[in-house]
Order: C-alpha cells, then sequence, then structure tokens
C-alpha cells in the first residue's frame, strides 16, 4: 500500500519546510517502502511513500494532470480505474501511466469534489489544485484505508496515514483529549473523528474535506451512506445466488496485482468464502496462511486446513504460543494511540507470515457487521422482545432495581450470568447496545477515572457516540441499527485499523472483497430475517455457500480471531501486567483512580472475576503513555480542564 503526508498553508504561502515534509514522510517508510516521492510550491507540501502494486514501472506519485496544475499522493486501489480510465478519456483527458492514482487527478477535473461517488475501491488521497488554491481530502466509504489531520495555531493543516507522521510536527499540540480516553475504556479503542490528541482529528469514513487558501477549513461533508433500502426478494435461493455472484465478482476484480498475490485463512465462515471463490477464480493455487494457537479453545486451525485441502492451496500456518506477548510495546507504537484489542498479536503475526510470500492478501474482514455474524446481534434481539413489552418509564426501575441487586457471576454458567442482562433491561435500545458491547461498564469506569478526569468530561458519556450515529440511521429494525452502528464505529475504528496497522508494518496490502460498497449497499436491503434466522447468523450466507464450504465449518459456533487473554494475564503475562500497572506513568498521569486499578488485578488473578478486557487495556494505555513519555519531542502535556 502507500503512505502520505503534507502541510497546507491556509493563509500564508511561505516555503514548505523540506526536511520537516521527509521527515513526516519517511516515519511512514514501513507503509511504502519501494519508494519515496515529494512536491513542493509556495503554500503547500505533499509527501508519499510508495508500495508498487499496479504499473510497477511508472506509478511514482504525486501523480499530475497534462499542465500540473492538479497533484496527488494516495493510499489504495481503486478497482474500476480502467473503466473510468476509458471514460475520461472520452471527455478528452490524457493519462501517461496504466496507474489507478493518475485516475484521480482526471476525476477531480471532470466531477469536482464529486469525484468520489466514482471511484470503487479503498483510498485515502489529499490532492492539491494550484488554481482554485485549495486541498481535497477524501476517504473511501467503510474506512478500510486510514487518514489524519490537524489544524495547527500556526495555520497550517496538516494530514498523514498515521498519527505518528503528524507528531513529527513541532507546532502540534500533544495535549491529551478527556473525551478520547473515556471512548477508548467504553470500547477499546478510539471511535472517529476523535484520537486521542485533542488537535488532530481522524477524517471519517465516507467523508472529505475542502480547504481553501484564505480561509478555515469547514465541516467534513459525507458523499456516502449505508442505505439499508429493501429490495425485492424474488425467492431466497435467487438471494443466495445474487449474494454469491457479487461476492464473486468483488473477489474477482481485487485479484488485479502486478506482485504476488494470497490470502488469509483463518477458518471462519467469511475467509473461507473469500479462499473459495478465489480457488475458483484463478488459474494458479491460491497462496493462504492462517495462525494457530495452543489452546484448543482458541484454535481455528483444522477448519483452515479442510478449506486449503479442498482447494488445493499453497497453505502455511504458524502457531502463537502463550509467550507469544514480545509485541506489546511495538504494538503501541504501531496504532499511535491505545487500542486494547489484544487480536492484535495474531493479526501482526498472520500478517508477518503473509509477506514472506505475498505481497498482497485478500481477508474476509466485513462479513460479520454486514451478514449479522456476531453473537451479540441475537442477544440483542432477544432482548428487544422485552424491551418492547414495558415501555422504558417502567422498565427503569424495575429493572435497574433487579440489575443492582442481582450478584455479578463471571464464574456461573450464561444462563445464571442475568446482572448485565437485567441492567440491558432497564435501558434504551442504544443504550442497551452500548452496555452489552462496553469492555469497561459504566460504573467501572467511574470508579476508574480520578475526580480530575471525571471532571474534565463533565456531561459527556462514550454512549454519545452511538447516539450520534443511530440519528442518521436510515433503517428502522433493531437488527438494521446495530449493524449500522458497528459499520460507523467497530468496523472502522477497530477491525480495519487493526488490519491497517499490522499489514502495513511489514509492507503487506490487504483488500476487503466484503466490504465492496455495492455489495455492501445490497447486502443493507435484505430483509433482517435473511440475516439472522432461528439463532443463525449470517443465514442466507451459509445457504448460498453450502455447495462450496463443509458443512462442519459452516455451522459450527462462531470463535472469533481471539486469544486466551484471561489466562495469558493470570500466566506468562502477570509479572508484566504488574508492573505495567506499578508504573510510575500511569500514576504520574493523574488520571486513575490507582487503588481501584491495584483491585481490578487481584480480582483477575485471584479467579474470583474476569477482568481481562479492562486489565489489557489499561496494560495498553501504559504502554502508549510511556512510549510517548520517551520519544523525543513527544511529551504528552496534561489535558487541560
Amino acid at each position: 500500500m502507500c503512505a502520505i503526508a503534507g502541510m497546507f498553508d491556509l493563509y500564508q504561502q511561505s516555503d514548505i519546510d523540506a526536511a520537516l515534509l521527509q521527515r513526516m514522510t519517511d516515519i511512514q517508510r514501513h507503509r511504502g517502502p519501494d519508494q519515496g516521492g515529494m512536491h513542493r510550491e509556495p503554500g503547500i507540501g505533499l509527501g508519499h511513500r510508495r508500495l508498487s502494486i499496479i504499473d510497477v514501472a511508472s506509478g511514482q506519485q504525486p501523480v499530475f494532470n497534462e499542465d500540473n496544475t492538479v497533484a496527488v499522493v494516495y493510499n489504495g486501489e481503486i478497482y474500476n480505474f480502467a473503466a473510468l480510465m476509458r471514460e475520461l478519456q472520452q471527455f478528452g483527458h490524457l493519462f501517461r501511466t496504466r496507474c489507478d492514482t493518475e485516475v484521480i487527478v482526471h476525476a477531480w477535473e471532470q466531477w469536482g469534489p464529486r469525484c468520489v461517488e466514482h471511484f470503487r475501491g479503498m483510498f485515502a488521497f489529499a490532492l492539491w489544485d494550484r488554481r482554485q488554491r485549495s486541498l481535497f481530502l477524501a476517504r473511501d466509504r467503510l474506512g478500510i484505508k486510514p487518514l489524519h489531520y490537524a489544524v495547527l495555531d500556526n495555520g497550517q493543516l496538516i494530514f498523514a496515514s498515521e498519527i505518528k507522521a503528524l507528531l513529527a510536527h513541532g507546532q502540534l499540540r500533544r495535549d491529551l483529549d478527556p473525551l478520547a480516553i473515556e471512548d477508548y475504556f467504553a470500547y477499546g479503542y478510539i471511535a472517529e473523528p476523535r484520537t486521542v490528541f485533542r488537535q488532530i482529528r481522524k477524517l471519517e469514513p465516507g467523508h472529505t474535506l475542502l480547504a481553501r487558501h484564505g480561509s478555515a477549513p469547514g465541516a467534513s461533508r459525507r458523499y456516502w451512506d449505508v442505505p439499508f433500502q429493501r429490495h425485492a426478494i424474488i425467492s431466497q435461493e435467487h438471494a443466495a445466488d445474487e449474494l454469491l455472484a457479487r461476492l464473486r465478482e468483488a473477489v474477482r476484480i481485487r485479484l488485479v496485482a502486478e506482485v504476488p498475490l494470497g490470502a488469509f485463512l483463518s477458518g471462519g465462515v467469511d475467509s473461507s468464502a473469500v479462499v473459495a471463490l478465489m480457488a475458483q477464480t484463478s488459474d494458479a493455487p491460491v497462496n493462504t496462511c492462517s495462525i494457530s494457537f495452543d489452546d484448543a479453545a482458541f484454535d481455528e486451525s483444522r477448519y483452515a486446513a479442510m478449506v486449503a485441502e479442498r482447494y488445493q492451496t499453497n497453505h502455511h500456518s504458524q502457531r502463537v504460543a502463550q509467550h507469544d506477548t514480545d509485541l506489546i510495546d511495538h504494538l503501541a507504537t504501531l496504532y499511535d494511540e491505545p487500542f486494547a484489542d489484544s487480536s492484535a498479536l495474531p493479526t501482526y503475526r498472520v500478517c508477518q507470515l503473509a509477506r514472506q510470500r505475498v505481497t498482497v492478501a485478500l481477508s474476509g474482514d466485513g462479513g460479520d457487521e454486514n451478514l449479522a455474524g456476531y453473537r451479540r446481534y441475537r442477544w440483542h434481539l432477544h432482548e428487544e422482545r422485552w424491551r418492547a413489552l414495558l415501555p422504558l418509564r417502567l422498565r427503569q426501575p424495575l429493572f435497574g432495581t433487579l440489575g443492582r441487586l442481582y450478584p455479578k457471576a463471571d464464574w456461573a454458567p450464561r444462563p445464571l450470568r442475568a446482572k448485565s442482562t437485567l441492567q440491558a433491561l432497564a435501558r434504551d435500545s442504544v443504550a442497551a447496545y452500548f452496555h452489552g458491547i462496553s469492555i469497561m461498564k459504566d460504573e467501572m469506569r467511574a470508579q476508574l477515572f480520578s475526580p480530575a478526569l471525571r471532571r474534565d468530561l463533565g456531561a459527556y458519556h462514550a454512549v454519545d457516540v452511538l447516539r450520534r450515529h443511530a440519528g442518521n440511521c436510515p433503517a428502522d429494525d433493531p437488527l438494521s441499527l446495530v449493524q449500522y452502528l458497528d459499520l460507523k464505529t467497530y468496523l472502522p475504528g477497530d477491525i480495519l485499523t487493526k488490519v491497517d496497522r499490522a499489514s502495513m508494518a511489514h509492507g503487506l496490502e490487504v483488500r476487503v472483497p466484503l466490504l465492496d460498497h455495492p455489495l455492501v449497499e445490497w447486502i443493507s436491503g435484505l430483509p433482517p430475517e435473511l440475516k439472522l434466522r432461528g439463532g443463525i447468523g449470517k443465514y442466507l450466507f451459509k445457504q448460498a455457500l453450502a455447495p462450496h464450504l463443509p458443512e462442519e465449518l459452516l455451522h459450527r459456533q462462531k470463535m472469533g480471531f481471539s486469544v486466551p487473554l484471561a489466562d495469558w494475564l493470570r500466566g506468562p503475562l502477570r509479572a508484566r501486567l504488574q508492573r505495567s500497572l506499578a508504573s510510575p506513568v500511569l500514576a504520574a498521569s493523574e488520571m486513575f483512580n490507582m487503588g481501584y486499578v491495584h483491585q481490578l488485578m487481584q480480582q483477575h488473578q485471584s479467579g474470583l472475576r474476569d477482568h481481562s478486557a479492562p486489565l489489557w487495556s489499561l496494560l495498553m494505555f501504559e504502554s502508549f503513555l510511556r512510549q510517548m513519555q520517551q520519544t523525543p519531542g513527544h511529551h504528552i502535556e496534561q489535558q487541560a480542564a
């Protein structure tokens, strides 16, 4: 893939610091190890690092239009670039390369800011138009590729693929955003548009930002949304056939590359489907990679091997042992802000393994959000049926009281662990879903945060992230609502961020057929009962795949790509956890009630509670704080009240 960086002077036209631009660009060299490029003129500087995939010989960036008045730096792949090139040539545009990047500058000339509506793919780009004295930033519809920006006090707008590049700029303020900290300890990641740094923002998926010389940039503009518009279904069989045909096309257009190509094969339904369709499309055996675990409860390698054998792939597997925890501090460096998804560990390893053999890998990400594969959707709909029986004004006091009185029993069988369900029944739908997905519940965060941090938060609550999106949701059924919320938050903030940083750390491009936006639009219009039926998620998808995948794989219980975190924190990671939670940097931040931190650890180590998710989030936050303090010029200031 690639990395982009740049600076735009909003009010002056002074010379851009070449050394600083080079530093911002080269910090991201891992994303584009093959080539580097730069363009500077008064008031604007564009930097690029390239991972060569298509038109290896002549796709260097920045790329310009015919008269060099429009320039672009770009990270991604536009899969319909050949068709767009032919269309733009009919309008009189001349092309110098066979690279998808050049399509962007001519599409801008032809359609202006609406050019993004013509692109099918994953992308984040910055485009400079000298005639208009404007900088145009854009991010793909689902947020597969990242883009961060900040408006500095000196009047510059700076941008980059990764936060670490922005931190190289000496004028950037590094004070932390208390609202982002609340979000992090609720979700385990920081949802768009926030970052952990108050001055840095993420451009949201499906949004663009236009900045013109002489004025401050306005608000970003949304150019796409998941429609959830019901379409007519002739029959279930017809819908299954069309779903498979659409996915087959999404896979096919992602097989274009001038470098070795393969796929991740976890043993789950989604990655197995992608591999099956790749094998049916490709003349050569597909290169596949998977990770296995010592703990059988988390190991899906047997199912991956079944698919690999069925389709005769060139399969490579690597075992992740319980002592494979050396990546903790490295992960803090990769993600640039606190990130608490522990599956980042095996994701890093599978990307490392894949890069030994290929430069491009297809993944199955996005299937759970699109096709209702998460178990939490089933639980949410079950609770919704109960919530529908009583109005909120009656449920709130009744179930709220029961939820407070019912003991927390992490050790008990699931039917006896009713405390969380009772608490969810006392809430409205959005608050209940938030309660169910939070890695630290409201009462835990209230005890964890110091009085100073709670004061800085004011009336803000992490559920506000979901409420903002719920207000824009075009669907009116409870399943589509929570799918929409995940497509807007968990998918880009956690899943896609995890894969992007882990893959780019190795110079590996990952393509995501299940997030092909025409496919996402079509799936969103399916009746909810074709996605989740009788407690079976991905119902229609599994029906469509029945001739292509083993029945045992299709109908087994979902595992997820996770690690035995609770046991790790009581075993091989115990000493590391104790050191991290006793770290002076955590106490010195003055954000936490350290007594409660140690209480969480003691309860977990005794086996009384499973606090693995909260403890891991604290461990990763401490690693982030420590690394930022140790990095020259990256001192973190105390958040202001």
